[in-house]
């Protein structure tokens, strides 16, 4: 069952709503699970199942304070190269964290949805997807969409792919191909690109996540390790995004009303 929230934890959000815009869409790319189980002298798996225990407490903050949308980097398609026995283990952790998480899913009022060649994984976890996808079809709350097997530039491939067909045919022209048609042939057509991306364990890369819908997205890179990140981390996050001036390649005069320009960097660090 979902844990009451405190009265501290409920006077934070309800600050955090008040100082400012709420993104609508966050992407994460969780980082650090492996050098978290490293230091700790720990092997590997902890790292991972720490890491499960982060996305819950994350999606539930994500879904409290008003986030309308949040991306998880989940399983890369660079990720099958690691040995078979660690991806086995992260297959068998996704699947029992599909099956344990679903109700909670409901009850924080979230919809389970997700992008990448999901064709690729384990006919068992495929199976659950498309399970708890459908159980949760119904949630408005929020959107949480899983990236499995995924890859920005694997998603790019498959659009070109489908325009090039269409092309061919005689469907379309090359007038007719901008941005927009692309976008609509992405697997993330059906939401808006991301305002706010954090990236945790320190490291400036991104790592073949979202290729084309960051072009404007706020980039926060903190140096907490994933299964450290806590909704606090997260909502020191938040505070910095509300600080931003989102200029979309315009000057601050033409967007910026009665509003001091702080912290305006593409990038942000934070401390671990």
């Amino acid at each position: 069952m979902k844990k009451k929230n405190s009265a501290s934890d409920e006077k934070s959000q309800e600050a955090l709503k008040q100082s400012g815009e709420i993104p609508t869409h966050i992407a994460i790319i969780m980082d650090g699970n492996g050098r978290w189980a490293k230091k700790r002298g720990l092997p590997r798996v902890a790292g991972h199942k720490r890491g499960v225990d982060t996305v819950k407490e994350i999606v539930e903050a994500c879904a409290e304070i008003g986030v309308k949308y949040l991306t998880l980097y989940t399983f890369s398609t660079e990720n099958w190269k690691r040995p078979k026995d660690e991806v086995s283990m992260l297959m068998r952790l996704l699947l029992n964290s599909l099956r344990e998480r679903v109700n909670e899913l409901n009850e924080n009022d979230v919809r389970l949805t997700t992008i990448g060649d999901t064709e690729s994984l384990p006919l068992e976890v495929q199976k659950q997807l498309s399970e708890d996808i459908e159980r949760t079809k119904n949630n408005k709350k929020m959107v949480l969409n899983l990236a499995l097997s995924y890859s920005g530039r694997w998603e790019l491939l498959e659009a070109i792919k489908k325009i090039s067909d269409l092309s061919a045919k005689g469907k379309l022209s090359a007038e007719d191909i901008d941005e927009k048609l692309v976008s609509s042939f992405l697997t993330t057509k059906e939401i808006p690109d991301p305002d706010l991306v954090i990236r945790t364990s320190g490291e400036f890369r991104v790592s073949n996540f979202l290729l084309w819908q960051i072009a404007y997205s706020e980039f926060i890179i903190t140096e907490t390790l994933w299964p450290d990140f806590s909704k606090y981390d997260l909502y020191d996050a938040i505070k910095i995004f509300q600080t931003r001036e989102r200029r979309f390649g315009k000057v601050s005069e033409q967007i910026n009303k009665n509003k001091k320009e702080k912290g305006s960097e593409n990038v942000h660090i934070l401390p671990g």
